[in-house]
């Protein structure tokens, strides 16, 4: 069946030209999906050249005594933390990923579509492990190797939920909304201004 001649055809505008932003809306969503498969590989890639090459009692150096290969099995959270509460952590990494899952249903800005995707490559990567590693069945110990100086030891995935917790908190800052919109900054003099603009109407209008 034909449409009406008065009757815009599928991703035309009213006018007849064709709507830009059907096929744009879909990027930042594609860009999410990339952007997650690609530090869920990375992660995934690396820990398990890491648990077959490594050997936990004799690390090797990466880079001089900065960056150190250290194989070692985490029950915790990112950096050893909550070594106790595995479960817990299974179901948190869960609830982040749906929840992140559905924020991404009003993505319309590319750097929010880096965060989450970091966000879900990330909490994935480590869910895996949780699942499918000794001893399993939500409970598996996390693969970590990296290891600075009086830090932690870390991984891939790690890194990703970090990096993408401090993007979050910097789009948050400048006020950029998962949808794209951004809020004007408000300053104490901008506040003072529209203060002293309105005791001037007030005046005006008595």
């Amino acid at each position: 069946m034909q449409a009406g001649a008065g009757t815009p055809l599928k991703n035309e505008s009213a006018s007849g030209e064709p709507d830009p932003s059907s096929g744009r809306s879909h990027r930042p969503i594609l860009l999410l999906i990339v952007v997650a498969a690609i530090g869920y590989g990375i992660d995934q890639v690396t820990k398990a050249w890491a648990a077959s090459s490594l050997d936990p009692l004799h690390p090797r150096n990466l880079v001089g005594s900065i960056l150190r290969l250290h194989l070692t099995r985490n029950a915790g959270a990112a950096f050893s933390i909550a070594t106790n509460a595995t479960w817990v952590l299974t179901i948190i990494a869960t609830v982040v990923i749906i929840a992140t899952i559905v924020v991404a249903r009003r993505l319309r800005s590319r750097p929010w579509a880096c965060a989450l995707g970091l966000l879900i490559g990330g909490a994935l990567g480590n869910l895996t492990d949780r699942f499918f590693r000794a001893p399993g069945g939500g409970r598996g110990h996390v693969v970590d190797f990296l290891e600075l100086p009086h830090w932690p030891i870390f991984n891939v995935a790690d890194m990703c939920v970090v990096t993408a917790a401090c993007l979050i908190a910097l789009l948050a800052l400048l006020g950029i909304g998962v949808d794209g919109t951004r809020q004007p900054l408000t300053t104490g003099e901008d506040e003072a201004d529209e203060s002293d603009d309105a005791t001037d109407d007030d005046g005006r209008h008595e």
